[in-house]
């Protein structure tokens, strides 16, 4: 988004990053961009379309040419959070309410009813959570969740993990300082340049950015949110999908980020990162997630 080329071209697949790379669909992209640039054929590159986006369904992918991104007709619509059910609505809540975690627990998750019509979200994501911790700071591990009829997850296979969530975003409350030149709501920025520690049970506002991603999500399914403090896990019990969760070299399990795993006691030490975190929504909390709905054509 910030590169200075006037010829620029997106191409969102699904699967593992790399895999396309090698497929017949993959080359032949490679290939028509090269033999443009390189060999000076007209092939036809220079007037594609700059976006080529690999649309997710619960059941597979289909491709849509694109002209930007974000899209420009996406509707940004925020879901705000209630602590005192749990929910996700379209409505601001009215009345203030809380709900605490362990900081180095599986906290807390959030749910839409189920939907009445197909949604697309394709985009940018992110959210604005309010908190507190009994200690000088929190970590905290944010995952976009879809949720079948009955309740089971819907994942995918993704660059780490065969058990993959719709999207996840992380962020360390001390760096919570954003670069105001950069930031918008969908896409916040963070600095990076210093550490502000938390006031042990002061409330600060953090804006958080959930990686970009892509899902039809059909009627009668169920969106999430979840807000822990320690790395997603897949919820499944089988052994076989146990199985596939554990690396074939050094036998380690797999879970969320894969092998990148955010549990290292050096890094994350319990009298720092291991308090209470609270969360707080509605009345003045406008805690909420950031969705972007694409309407049909």
């Amino acid at each position: 988004m910030r590169s200075a080329s006037a010829g620029k071209w997106l191409e969102i697949h699904g699967l593992e990053h790399w895999t396309h790379y090698y497929t017949d669909y993959g080359v032949s992209l490679q290939k028509q961009f090269f033999e443009h640039y390189l060999k000076g054929v007209d092939n036809g590159w220079s007037r594609r379309p700059p976006v080529l986006l690999n649309i997710r369904r619960v059941d597979g992918f289909a491709q849509r040419e694109e002209n930007e991104w974000p899209l420009a007709r996406t509707q940004w619509t925020r879901l705000y959070l209630d602590p005192s059910d749990l929910s996700l609505s379209r409505s601001p809540v009215a009345t203030s309410s809380e709900i605490a975690y362990e900081g180095l627990g599986q906290g807390v998750r959030f749910m839409t009813p189920a939907l009445e019509q197909e949604i697309e979200i394709t985009g940018p994501v992110a959210a604005k959570l309010h908190v507190s911790s009994t200690t000088a700071d929190a970590d905290l591990f944010l995952v976009l969740q879809v949720f079948d009829p009955a309740g089971k997850e819907v994942v995918f296979s993704g660059a780490q993990h065969p058990r993959t969530p719709i999207s996840q975003g992380w962020l360390r409350a001390s760096h919570r300082k954003l670069d105001p030149k950069l930031s918008t709501e969908y896409r916040p920025y963070h600095t990076h340049d210093r550490r502000e520690p938390l006031v042990p049970g002061q409330v600060y506002p953090l804006h958080i950015e959930i990686w970009p991603t892509c899902i039809v999500v059909p009627p009668g399914y169920r969106i999430g949110l979840s807000v822990r403090g320690t790395d997603y896990e897949y919820e499944e019990t089988s052994q076989s999908a146990r199985n596939l969760m554990v690396r074939s070299a050094s036998k380690e399990q797999k879970r969320g980020p894969g092998a990148f795993l955010h549990d290292d006691p050096r890094d994350r030490p319990p009298e720092v990162f291991g308090g209470t975190v609270t969360l707080r929504a509605g009345g003045p909390f406008d805690s909420y997630l950031l969705l972007p709905f694409i309407p049909p054509r």
